[in-house]
């Protein structure tokens, strides 16, 4: 989902969180208060790896990756766009040293919450849980469909739907990262794009 034009970082998270639950303009200066505008570079890591993530961030404008490092070998787990929220969860929830890496992959507009607001926030805004329990399930079902692509699907297969279901992404994406992601090569992919195009 895109942010409206005109529309501030602030106002897009709002909408975003309405389209779960009903917010009052009291309950809305509390989760307000509590998210920090963070602006971020191109390639700089929010989380890194062994290390505990301490928030969470909503992306306003940018793209964020979940990737594992093995072997030296970047290894794409998730890709997050505008609307969007984005952490290593594991390792959030549970305050332990994150496995993952997260990255920003363009210029980003984040808007952050640390572990402890987020935990006060919850007591102020008890529907915010729902929101959460959303954002939960929705990894899940993310995570099923992935894992059930890697295993059943040609690579061809995992390209088509991945194009079909992130179309805008194709062009924003490093295409070594999307290869990642999708767990083929690079020149596996540069193979595959060119024998869609044809058909």
């Amino acid at each position: 989902m895109k942010r409206g034009e005109g529309e501030t970082e602030y106002q897009f998270l709002k909408k975003t969180l309405e389209k779960v639950i009903t917010i009052s303009d009291f309950d809305w200066q509390s989760i307000a208060r509590k998210f920090k505008l963070v602006k971020v570079a191109r390639h700089t890591l929010l989380t890194k790896e062994n290390e505990i993530a301490t928030s969470i961030y909503f992306i306003s404008k940018g793209i964020l990756r979940i990737f594992y490092l093995k072997d030296d070998t970047e290894i794409t787990g998730f890709i997050f766009s505008e609307g969007l929220f984005a952490s290593s969860y594991e390792s959030f929830l549970l305050q332990t040293k994150s496995n993952q890496a997260l990255e920003a992959l363009e210029d980003c507009v984040l808007l952050s919450i640390d572990y402890s607001s987020l935990q006060i926030l919850y007591k102020k805004v008890p529907a915010l849980q729902i929101v959460a329990r959303v954002i939960a399930e929705q990894r899940f079902i993310n995570g099923q469909r992935i894992l059930a692509s890697h295993l059943l699907d040609k690579p061809e297969e995992r390209y088509r739907n991945f194009f079909l279901q992130y179309p805008e992404l194709i062009q924003r994406v490093p295409q070594h990262i999307i290869a990642s992601f999708l767990g083929i090569t690079a020149v596996s992919l540069s193979r595959i794009r060119k024998r869609v195009s044809k058909k």
